[in-house]
């Protein structure tokens, strides 16, 4: 059997191969609320064969989303409307889904990426007052967060687990963490963004103590039988930021307290970043995390291609492998890398005839 394709459990959740469908926000919700495209673009994603489908990135309150677009989970309107795309998921699709709990701090308040993806002052039309462990700001052109309060911090605790309760009461099968690329419990983290002189800042305890907190919180509300996993950025790319060793730390420390799985990206804290991009960049960080922890880990960015990803499993670099991009160029990306691997994955009825002619079919 290919490794790739073979099965994978995450606490109790066991997942029919090692390819996740990472999230990859699409800026199409309205004032928080799922949308048809969110039915169509997850439905697609759904029929793909891989073993997981994560949700983008959902605030879990209006402050937090990254633009006024993103999807949220934080009221009755938008669990109802989350609901009503699920719904149609389910009908076709028994693959596990799990959402991407955020916060994006100073990030937030923005334009669409096709709209520049630039701050939207609080003034201005589609923008909010920002907020972030210290007041500064992302770069010269974003605005200045407000430094969160202890009363800010307990409620945005109290934020997660209501979107936690919201999650599981709209039958999701996971909750993943967010905890990386530059957004708000990333910014605590990294001593470029958290410059605080309280029990949240200052040495690696105290920045790693909201995403801790956060962290325990969730798991306790969320059932034990699913698996509640973090996303992180292992290093800032950024001399003096956070780094591989901090993270090892963070991981530890996460597994200690019953996380699931630690998914393992990296960058998106500060303009000055210097990314030496090329194909599967980030796995040595994800190797680096399984070497120190006993719980899966994910690898993500840059995987293309069905040998690569094979690789990677089989090297044993990472537990599994997360795609986004990737998926969104080729839906039915875990259909070819299976038939390039003689492996096999599950597929609709409607589509059993799909392969092309004479070709054994990879899907069933």
């Amino acid at each position: 059997m290919s490794q790739l394709f073979s099965p994978l459990t995450l606490g109790q959740l066991t997942l029919d191969n090692r390819i996740i469908i990472a999230p990859m926000c699409q800026y199409s919700a309205n004032d928080g609320a799922a949308s048809d495209w969110h039915t169509i673009h997850l439905g697609q994603m759904s029929l793909s064969g891989a073993g997981l489908l994560i949700l983008e990135a959902t605030a879990v309150n209006s402050q937090g989303r990254i633009s006024y677009a993103d999807l949220g989970l934080w009221d009755d309107r938008t669990q109802a409307a989350l609901d009503k795309t699920l719904t149609a998921i389910r009908q076709y699709s028994p693959m596990p889904i799990g959402v991407q709990l955020a916060h994006a701090g100073r990030k937030a308040s923005t334009e669409k990426p096709w709209d520049g993806g630039g701050s939207i002052a609080p003034d201005k039309v589609n923008g909010w007052q920002t907020v972030a462990p210290s007041a500064l700001a992302y770069d010269e052109s974003s605005t200045v967060p407000t430094a969160m309060t202890q009363n800010d911090i307990d409620e945005l605790i109290s934020d997660f687990v209501n979107a936690a309760k919201r999650a599981d009461a709209l039958g999701l099968d996971l909750i993943e963490i967010h905890g990386a690329h530059g957004y708000l419990l990333h910014q605590f983290l990294s001593p470029l963004s958290n410059k605080r002189d309280d029990q949240y800042g200052g040495s690696l305890e105290n920045r790693m103590r909201l995403l801790l907190d956060v962290f325990k919180a969730v798991r306790a509300e969320f059932p034990s039988d699913k698996p509640v996993g973090v996303r992180v950025s292992a290093t800032d790319w950024v001399e003096g930021g956070w780094d591989l060793t901090q993270t090892i730390e963070l991981a530890k420390a996460l597994e200690a307290l019953g996380c699931d799985y630690i998914h393992v990206s990296t960058a998106g804290l500060s303009p000055e970043q210097q990314i030496p991009v090329e194909a599967s960049y980030q796995v040595p960080f994800a190797a680096a995390i399984k070497e120190a922890v006993n719980i899966p880990v994910i690898a993500v960015g840059l995987i293309t291609e069905a040998e690569q990803a094979q690789s990677i499993i089989t090297k044993q670099q990472a537990d599994a492998v997360a795609l986004a991009r990737g998926m969104l160029y080729d839906p039915h990306w875990p259909w070819h890398a299976a038939a390039k691997l003689g492996a096999k994955v599950k597929a609709p009825k409607q589509y059993l005839r799909s392969s092309p002619h004479g070709k054994p079919s990879p899907i069933e």
